[in-house]
């Protein structure tokens, strides 16, 4: 009985980057998978950017990025402060979800996982085609 429970104290000793080197690696997320975020509010989403009037980039509490694809063109949503989510009733952000910028009705008709947007300074026209082929792969 000793033994077994000395063994099992020194298990549990293990420095934990041994124990993490066997644990399976987590596998990355697939990108431009439809996806939903459930009850969009504060604290459920960190940030936002626009994709000039064609479509937004959210981002959850985990860090994950989604992008929504309107269905038109989204007016002032590059200028905007701040977004609303009409998801009616569902508490889900998800492509059947419309976004709200000042008294404007975005819906959307995609909202995939993505990577994050290109960054705002000097985004490298190889990100810019980047984007541009995730957003030719959601719309087809």
């Amino acid at each position: 009985m000793n033994k077994i429970l000395a063994l099992s104290l020194a298990a549990s000793l293990l420095p934990l980057s041994a124990a993490a080197a066997n644990e399976p690696a987590e596998a990355p997320r697939a990108l431009g998978e439809e996806a939903s975020i459930v009850f969009p509010s504060d604290s459920t989403i960190r940030n936002w950017r626009a994709d000039r009037d064609r479509g937004i980039w959210v981002q959850d509490r985990r860090g994950d990025w989604f992008y929504g694809t309107f269905a038109g063109i989204c007016r002032d949503i590059d200028f905007a402060p701040q977004i609303a989510v009409d998801s009616r009733g569902v508490n889900r952000l998800d492509r059947f979800a419309t976004i709200l910028v000042r008294g404007e009705r975005c819906p959307l008709v995609s909202f995939v996982t993505s990577a994050p947007p290109p960054s705002k300074e000097g985004a490298s026209k190889e990100d810019k085609k980047t984007a541009d082929a995730a957003e030719d792969a959601v719309a087809n």
